[in-house]
């Protein structure tokens, strides 16, 4: 069993659901709420972590998470947070699960409206200590939300923000790849996806962190070696393994920052909340690598190349069209084009993505015109 204490606790070995009441006491649970959605409650993940749980009978659950986490649904599951006298919450699920999840601890904890939380309005200072304890239990291998310090989530305007804060990252995070060994090979691959964008692109960020840096390139080194298997062989233990760690580093090292792969991808998702965050990252991750392969922080620490060979391959230049060419065997859509995105949608995905929270940290500043022509490439 692998203790990890970097920004949380994370316990994570096979198994370790069995935990859930030990990280409870741990953290001063008595009354939890879970928060899932209604895929992972039919599939009997919520059943075995009610198994572990001292007294069962006692635990709500809200089930209703969508793919991508609205304010709607954040404001139903706070109001039975409060409703039922709870303090904590166990999001049981993916990245959507997980950041509704830490939404409905801030929102369920504080006064205002969410979009008041959401750092792009100022919403970082208004976050405190009050804030709800929150442990995750992930059951896919892609956002690593349950590391983050931060939840994605759409505002009723049809913004999709960041809601970041230390207060929110999650107080214990339980890794059992045994989770995801029922995932769909279509989900596994577009979450895989997510796990490799992440990984990449904040360690394209141009903040000082080695050690952020060297967690991301692990992660990379992990997850390419291991996507394709945990796609085509689903219970392959040790591939499955190894994309959970993946996921889970790429989010350690957030603390760099993203860039423009997740300005767009949040800008598009909240433009159509049907489309899934780690294809739009697998799309867009090889025009904006081309991008960013002349930003001075590139050039000087030779990040191309140390992707490179993270990734197995002898050349730099080969990491954008080794990145598309993984897209296209996962069976996953390799341009915008395949997902109905055309030309005329350009303009409101570009004043979202200069507007978002990840615009800021990538090694170029992109300007309107930069946005255009990165989204051209990616159609």
């Amino acid at each position: 069993m692998a203790l990890i204490n970097y920004i949380t606790q994370i316990q994570f070995d096979f198994g370790a659901v069995a935990l859930v009441q030990q990280e409870c006491d741990r953290v001063g649970i008595q009354r939890p709420m879970i928060v899932t959605d209604a895929g992972v409650r039919a599939a009997g993940l919520i059943d075995r972590v009610l198994a572990h749980l001292r007294n069962p009978s006692q635990v709500a659950v809200f089930d209703q998470t969508p793919p991508n986490p609205n304010e709607a649904a954040v404001l139903a599951a706070a109001n039975q947070y409060r409703d039922g006298a709870f303090d904590g919450i166990i999001a049981v699920g993916g990245g959507s699960s997980i950041d509704l999840a830490k939404g409905v601890a801030v929102c369920a904890t504080h006064i205002g409206p969410l979009k008041s939380f959401a750092a792009i309005e100022g919403g970082v200072a208004r976050i405190t200590s009050a804030t709800a304890p929150v442990i995750a239990i992930p059951t896919t291998a892609g956002t690593g939300s349950e590391v983050g310090r931060g939840a994605v989530l759409i505002l009723e305007d049809g913004r999709k923000v960041g809601v970041l804060s230390p207060y929110v990252v999650p107080k214990s995070a339980i890794c059992d790849p045994e989770l995801t060994l029922g995932l769909p090979a279509a989900m596994t691959a577009a979450t895989g996806m997510d796990a490799i964008a992440h990984c990449m692109e904040t360690f394209m960020a141009p903040a000082f962190n080695p050690p952020a840096d060297g967690i991301a390139l692990d992660g990379l080194w992990r997850a390419w070696r291991n996507i394709e298997t945990a796609t085509r062989e689903p219970a392959d233990r040790e591939a499955r393994k190894n994309m959970m760690s993946a996921s889970m580093q790429g989010a350690l090292a957030f603390q760099k920052g993203l860039g423009c792969v997740h300005s767009l991808s949040h800008s598009l998702g909240g433009y159509n909340p049907r489309l899934h965050h780690g294809t739009l990252n697998a799309i867009f991750l090889p025009a904006v690598i081309e991008f960013n392969k002349t930003a001075d922080s590139m050039l000087k620490e030779n990040k191309l190349a140390r992707m490179a060979q993270a990734m197995g391959l002898t050349d730099a230049a080969e990491v954008g069209p080794a990145m598309k060419a993984m897209t296209e065997r996962l069976g996953l859509p390799t341009g915008l084009g395949a997902l109905g995105i055309t030309r005329d949608m350009f303009p409101k995905i570009i004043e979202g993505a200069l507007a978002d929270h990840s615009h800021n940290t990538n090694p170029r500043l992109a300007s309107q015109q930069d946005y255009f022509q990165i989204l051209e490439a990616s159609l």
